[in-house]
């Protein structure tokens, strides 16, 4: 499937359970996941996308990991299959406010 077509499901599938997934352009500090899950309650998560069987780039990868040690989820999809599963994580995802 193409990254164009997953993105629309993944789309589709957020605005299904009430949040909106924006597209992530950030100038000047490539490598950021493509999009950004914002859904009810304040949760959070980042989403590359990309084709069946293609991997992020190492400087994705990393930006991933900095993503992850700040406490955000970030999610690889590469399959419609998956977005349901990535969901469903991060509405069980617990929110801390402070």
């Amino acid at each position: 499937m193409r990254e164009r077509e997953l993105e629309r499901h993944l789309v589709n599938a957020v605005r299904h359970s009430g949040g909106i997934v924006p597209k992530l352009i950030s100038p000047g500090y490539d490598g950021m996941p493509d999009r950004i899950i914002l859904l009810p309650g304040g949760r959070v998560a980042f989403v590359e996308v990309k084709a069946k069987e293609r991997k992020p780039r190492p400087l994705q990868l990393h930006r991933h990991e900095a993503l992850r040690r700040l406490g955000f989820r970030v999610f690889v999809v590469d399959g419609a299959g998956q977005i349901g599963k990535i969901l469903e994580e991060v509405i069980q995802n617990e929110v801390h406010t402070t």
